[in-house]
């Protein structure tokens, strides 16, 4: 069993302690004003040491953990018990992070930002980063049994996972790491099954309604020098084990979900290299790509990310890259589930736009539609009545013409949600545009054949793919779904 770095009772004292004190999210934001907590976010400690020199318990904390102040003693004692002092904090300064989140805390190892210039130890546990923020936005939140977090690292994604499982398990493969996640878990008030070892090597032969991941995904030549970004695996084939190690991880209808990143070369797409990784697992996957980095940036990023400034690293690195075939990175999510078909649905693609947060409603929408257009073939699609999405507009370019203006380009857009935007031809608006949820779509085919002189048959088969595509992108939705 981990153990805390607090005991039970301390845990309780340096609870009672932050919320008395106001450490919370909101007793920050009362505390500091919406420009100084814009500027904490900018690094810009500022605006919020000057918003704290009041010498109040909560002035003490946000100068300790939210700024890396060094703080006089008298100042510390009246604002933490005395085993939270000796554990959290060291010479005057904060030993550990520890940062309200929600209504949680979430413990960790001091940031980067705090700690300019310094390098960061190999076990260096993060905080809340971008990545664990996207990850735990990208999750689809819907009530489940058993529930994984695979890498939990400092217990974000656990967090959130207690939110709506009845039981979490939480592994990673640093020690130091579990005892941040168990000091989180005991602070915020959540219990967790947590677990050592090396990706799924704890939980073999166990299987879970939900997995989630952030996982160390670096791509690199396989060296470990940071257990939190480097996995031990060569380029990306960490994120290839979390694919083929999934089927056996889920039970029937669940669904893993984890942050990737894939090697991309001049002699191979993307969404090649990632299917082969998906072919013969039996999972419906969607695949997104959300970014794309060329190497040097790439490298760049995560050097100073860990404060390290080796030339030589950086050029090994570089070196790995170029001698096998490297031409960038791509940054995306992957999520897989168990739907028990033979035939699983599986789709690769870009989606770099802004899109509508959190991400996971999406997700889930998306697998719902799925779900739906499986449960239609041909027949049942045109029996169907579909309307329009809520947010879908019409954009259109044209130019001026001796006639007046001329239409160029019609496009169909949605405004929320995914942000997707499809080109459409005359006959595929007037198609949209009649989807009022009133009439069965074989009825609409009947009427537009008629209009263009064409025959319903043929314009049925180009109709129904048209037709699951605007599903599966959420432009029509079944029009029992909007009432």
């Amino acid at each position: 069993m981990t153990e805390a770095l607090l005991s039970p009772a301390g845990i309780d004292r340096l609870r009672d302690a932050l919320l008395s004190a106001g450490y919370t999210d909101d007793g920050i934001a009362a505390r500091l004003g919406p420009e100084a907590v814009d500027a904490v976010r900018r690094n810009d400690f500022r605006p919020a040491l000057r918003a704290t020199e009041g010498g109040e318990p909560v002035d003490t904390l946000i100068r300790l953990f939210v700024c890396g102040q060094t703080e006089p003693e008298a100042a510390i004692r009246a604002a933490l018990p005395e085993e939270a002092r000796r554990v959290l904090v060291e010479d005057n300064r904060a030993a550990v992070e520890l940062e309200p989140y929600g209504d949680w805390w979430v413990v960790s190892d001091v940031s980067a930002s705090l700690r300019p210039g310094v390098p960061l130890p190999a076990e260096h546990v993060l905080g809340i980063g971008g990545a664990s923020t996207t990850l735990a936005q990208a999750t689809w939140r819907r009530p489940v049994g058993r529930a994984l977090d695979l890498g939990t690292g400092c217990g974000v994604q656990a967090l959130h996972l207690s939110q709506h499982a009845e039981a979490v398990t939480a592994t990673d493969l640093s020690g130091r790491a579990l005892t941040f996640a168990a000091t989180t878990a005991a602070l915020s008030g959540v219990s967790w099954d947590l677990r050592q070892g090396d990706l799924v090597r704890p939980v073999a032969g166990e299987r879970f309604d939900l997995v989630v991941s952030n996982p160390p995904f670096v791509a690199g030549p396989g060296t470990t020098t940071h257990t939190y970004r480097d996995s031990g695996r060569a380029g990306d084939a960490v994120c290839a084990e979390l694919v083929a190690a999934a089927p056996a991880l889920l039970n029937p209808r669940g669904t893993m979900q984890f942050l990737a990143n894939w090697l991309l070369t001049a002699d191979e797409e993307w969404e090649d290299r990632v299917a082969g990784w998906l072919a013969g697992t039996g999972l419906d996957a969607w695949v997104i790509q959300r970014e794309v980095s060329d190497p040097v940036a790439y490298v760049d990023l995560w050097l100073a990310d860990s404060g390290t400034t080796d030339p030589r690293t950086r050029a090994r690195w570089l070196d790995w890259f170029e001698e096998n075939g490297v031409t960038g990175v791509g940054l995306g999510l992957i999520t897989l589930r168990a739907g028990g078909h033979e035939d699983p649905t599986v789709r690769l693609e870009e989606l770099r736009q802004p899109v509508e947060q959190p991400l996971g409603r999406h997700v889930g929408r998306w697998f719902e539609r799925q779900d739906w257009l499986r449960s239609h073939d041909k027949e049942g699609l045109l029996k169907a009545r579909l309307t329009t999405a809520p947010d879908l507009a019409l954009r259109q370019d044209a130019h001026r013409g001796p006639d007046g203006w001329e239409v160029d380009r019609q496009q169909l857009a949605l405004t929320g949600g995914l942000h997707w935007a499809e080109e459409v031809d005359p006959v595929a608006l007037a198609l949209v545009g009649g989807c009022d949820g009133t009439v069965a779509l074989r009825d609409q085919l009947d009427l537009l054949a008629l209009a263009h002189g064409v025959d319903v048959a043929v314009l049925a088969e180009v109709a129904v793919p048209l037709v699951s595509h605007l599903v599966e992108r959420g432009f029509l939705l079944p029009a029992e779904e909007t009432q």
